[in-house]
């Protein structure tokens, strides 16, 4: 057990430090806790625009409008903001979208931060949103599970970090390479899982707002 742990925390380590970046790091205040996020310097486009919104202070007030335990946790709405109890979200946003930008060392482990967008069927370049975004929950991924997925073609095959990270960590790999992750929560785990487990209605929609108080960046 002593061995299993040492590895993870080695895992963690090696995932910290490769995904230093010229970018500050953003606090995210939110009524259930707060989480900081890392910016990827790859994913320019995704992170350079995200600052921008945080510095202007567009998430201020949103909502996290679609909420889904073990799944993901989504938000960046702006009708979303003092939005009526019951009130259908998820259209609003930003008019403008981002070049889709994947990279295979950034991934969908739990605690990463990726662009929403529209589907494939009207979006096939999948192009990003301009200010949606979610943050993976996920759950872990056997290792026998991985195997079925690239034998069945849903996934290319794994790494060994990427292997070991969602048999461990957990995340939610059948979104890989078609929605950019520009990020990781590298503060705040807890807050995402408390989130996560609220009541939502059939929209998922938390029945309860879970709101953003505010975003700020810090060197």
């Amino acid at each position: 057990m002593v061995r299993r742990y040492t590895f993870i925390i080695a895992l963690l380590i090696s995932v910290a430090a490769a995904a230093q970046t010229q970018y500050p790091v953003v606090v995210m205040e939110t009524t259930m806790g707060t989480l900081k996020i890392e910016l990827y310097d790859n994913t320019f486009r995704h992170s350079d625009n995200f600052v921008k919104l945080v510095n202007e202070g567009y998430y201020n007030g949103l909502l996290f409008h679609r909420v889904i335990n073990n799944f993901m946790i989504q938000t960046g709405d702006n009708l979303s903001k003092d939005a009526a109890p019951g009130t259908p979200l998820g259209t609003g946003g930003k008019s403008y979208t981002l070049e889709a930008e994947f990279y295979p060392e950034y991934y969908h482990k739990k605690g990463a931060v990726a662009a929403a967008r529209q589907s494939d069927q009207i979006n096939p370049q999948k192009r990003s949103s301009g200010s949606q975004f979610y943050i993976v929950q996920g759950q872990p991924i056997n290792k026998a599970t991985q195997q079925m997925m690239v034998q069945k073609n849903m996934h290319p095959p794994f790494t060994e970090e990427q292997s070991n990270l969602y048999a461990t960590m957990g995340g939610t790999p059948h979104l890989d390479y078609a929605y950019t992750v520009f990020g990781q929560v590298i503060e705040g785990m807890d807050v995402i899982d408390k989130i996560a487990a609220v009541q939502t209605d059939e929209r998922n929609r938390p029945l309860n707002d879970v709101k953003i108080i505010k975003m700020y960046t810090v060197k």
